[in-house]
C-alpha cells in the first residue's frame, strides 16, 4: 500500500480527517478515502474557495469540513464545476426536475467528494454540445456509432413506476442513442469516486418479487445469484443494472439494446473489487461493464474538459492496493 503524501497531523489541521473514511478490516480503501478527502481539499485551498461544513447551510455550531465550500458561495459561484459548459449543464437539469426525485442540491452545489458533482464535470460539457456527445460516445462504445445522442443527468425513466423497479432508481447520467429508422439504445452510468461499497440488507418480499422477475427474464445472471448478491455490497450495483434490464424488458419503450456501466477510480480498491465480483454473476455480460474514470477520461472523447478533471479528480491518486484489478 503506497504512503499518503500527507500526515493525520496535516489532514486534522486543514480539517480533512474525520473516522467515517475508516473502513474496518479494510486499510487499502480507508487510504483510498482519506486521500480523496485530501486532494479535494488541498484543491479548494490553492484555489482560494471558503471552506464549507456540516451541516451545509453552517451556522454557530457547524463543523467545518475541508472538502465542502462554503454553499452561499458555492451557488452563487459554481465552482464545484470544472468547465462552463459544466455549469450549464447542472442550471438546466435543475431547472427541469423529474418526478419523485432525490437529487440533494447542497450536495451537488458544495461537496467535492459527492459521486454526483463529479458526474457532471466528467459528461456535463457533453451535454449542449451535440456533435462532442456524438463523438464521446462513439469513442467509447464502437456499437453506438452513427447514432444521434441525448445526455441526461440523474435520471430515471419513472420513479415508483412499477412498470420499470416501482423504486427511486436513477442512473447518474443516461445517454439516450438514437440511430434512425426506429433502433434507440440506453447507456445508463453510476459514477462512483470516494465511496465504498457496503452490503445492505435484502430488498422487502414485495419489492423482492419484482426485482427477481425481472432478474430471472433477463435470463443472464449464474445458478446461485441469489445468495451472491441479496444482502451483500453487490446489491446495489445490481439493482442499478435491473433498472437498464426494466427499461428493455418495458412492453412498449421499444429500447434495441442497453447497458449498464459502473464508473469508478482505478484506485479505489472497493469498486474494482465489486466490478470483478458482480461480473462473476453474470454469464452474459452484454448489459453490464466496468470501466475505470481514467479510460473514460480521455482528449479524444472530452477534448479540452478532459484535463480540467484530471486536475481535479486524478493528479495526486495514490493507487490504494497495487494487486487491485481495475476491470471485472
Amino acid at each position: 500500500m503506497s504512503e499518503p503524501p500527507f500526515t493525520e497531523a496535516d489532514a486534522r489541521a486543514a480539517h480533512a480527517w474525520f473516522d467515517v473514511d475508516r473502513v474496518p478490516r479494510d486499510p487499502a480503501t480507508t487510504a483510498w478515502k482519506r486521500c480523496a478527502r485530501w486532494n479535494q481539499t488541498r484543491w479548494r485551498e490553492a484555489r482560494g474557495y471558503p471552506i464549507g461544513a456540516l451541516p451545509y447551510r453552517g451556522g454557530p455550531n457547524a463543523m467545518p469540513i475541508g472538502s465542502r465550500l462554503e454553499l452561499a458561495f458555492a451557488r452563487e459561484s459554481g465552482a464545484n464545476f470544472v468547465t462552463p459548459g459544466t455549469l450549464a449543464a447542472v442550471r438546466e437539469r435543475l431547472a427541469n426536475p423529474e418526478q419523485y426525485q432525490t437529487l440533494n442540491e447542497a450536495r451537488l452545489w458544495a461537496d467535492l467528494l459527492s459521486s454526483m458533482p463529479l458526474c457532471f464535470n466528467l459528461f456535463g460539457s457533453l451535454a449542449g454540445d451535440r456533435v462532442a456527445a456524438k463523438r464521446a460516445i462513439e469513442t467509447w462504445w464502437r456499437a453506438a456509432a452513427g447514432a444521434d445522442v441525448r445526455v441526461r443527468f440523474e435520471h430515471s425513466p419513472g420513479r415508483r413506476d412499477p412498470a420499470y423497479l416501482g423504486n427511486q432508481s436513477a442512473f447518474d447520467v443516461a445517454f439516450e442513442l438514437d440511430a434512425g429508422g426506429g433502433e434507440r439504445a440506453i447507456i445508463g452510468v453510476e459514477t462512483k469516486y470516494h465511496e465504498h461499497a457496503v452490503a445492505e440488507p435484502a430488498p422487502k418480499p414485495t419489492a423482492l418479487a419484482r426485482y427477481v422477475e425481472v432478474t430471472e427474464r433477463s435470463d443472464i445472471f449464474v445458478e446461485g445469484w441469489r445468495e451472491q448478491i441479496l444482502g451483500t455490497d453487490l446489491q446495489q450495483v445490481w439493482l442499478d443494472h435491473l433498472l437498464l434490464l426494466a427499461m428493455l424488458q418495458h412492453p412498449t419503450a421499444g429500447w434495441s439494446w442497453g447497458r449498464f456501466v459502473l464508473a469508478y477510480p482505478a484506485a479505489n480498491p472497493s469498486f474494482a473489487s465489486v466490478a470483478k465480483r458482480y461480473g462473476a454473476v453474470l454469464r452474459d455480460r452484454r448489459t453490464f461493464e466496468a470501466r475505470t474514470l481514467e479510460e473514460l477520461n480521455t482528449d479524444d472523447a472530452l477534448g479540452e474538459s478532459a484535463r480540467a478533471f484530471r486536475e481535479r479528480y486524478l493528479a495526486g491518486s495514490i493507487r490504494a492496493h497495487s494487486n487491485t484489478a481495475s476491470e471485472p
